[in-house]
């Protein structure tokens, strides 16, 4: 999250102070993502420092006021211009706790799912009556629409969460049901398979085994 650029966009409506953009990035984004005057006020700094902003005066009540400066409508213009970088995804922790879950001893990844499906549905449920709450009345202020918009990316969110849970639990299913079939290797009763010869279950599985630590994402 860019609370830079937001910041960016609020004061190119006009001057403001630092609690009155930390209001109204709350009410745009319907408080998913809460600032304090203090994260606000060091970002402010450091736009200040990067000549994106500049200090201009005071209001009625001492105020100080910051405004955007020709270098921080660049600035902004190019980050509404350019695509978000997915090629350097930030960290998942549901995905990385799945990841270090699989194989782990004394850990029911199946039980892991299902928790955290049942969780994901709820939040799922809660952001589906906040949308409804949203559009009893037909949202006209942007402030409205913005959070319409943000609430609604929450669902599609956990909407692909929740199937990628399902997706998760199916290839385990099938993994533990490969493993099951799969011959016993050496001589003598009860061998078990040689090292190295069960399924893939780490992140290598399903593709070609490989298992070097390089990034996989498209460039």
């Amino acid at each position: 999250m860019s609370i830079r650029h937001g910041l960016l966009a609020l004061l190119e409506r006009g001057p403001r102070y630092g609690s009155q953009l930390r209001t109204e990035f709350e009410s745009r984004t319907g408080s998913t993502w809460p600032l304090n005057v203090g994260q606000v006020y060091t970002t402010l700094n450091r736009l200040e420092r990067d000549g994106l902003v500049a200090q201009d005066g005071e209001d009625d009540a001492g105020h100080a006021l910051y405004s955007i400066t020709d270098d921080g409508r660049d600035e902004l213009r190019s980050w509404f211009e350019t695509p978000v970088d997915r090629n350097s995804p930030p960290r998942d922790e549901l995905a990385i706790k799945l990841a270090m879950a699989v194989g782990a001893p004394g850990v029911d990844i199946r039980a892991v799912i299902q928790s955290q499906r049942s969780h994901t549905l709820k939040a799922m449920q809660d952001y589906t009556r906040l949308k409804a709450q949203a559009l009893a009345d037909v949202p006209t202020d942007r402030d409205e629409v913005a959070w319409l918009l943000v609430v609604e990316q929450l669902i599609f969110q956990a909407e692909a969460e929740a199937r990628w849970l399902d997706h998760c639990e199916s290839r385990l299913v099938r993994l533990a049901a490969a493993a099951a079939t799969e011959p016993s290797y050496g001589s003598g009763t009860g061998a078990g398979p040689a090292p190295g010869s069960g399924p893939v279950t780490g992140p290598a599985a399903g593709r070609g085994g490989s298992r070097t630590g390089r990034s996989r994402l498209p460039r």
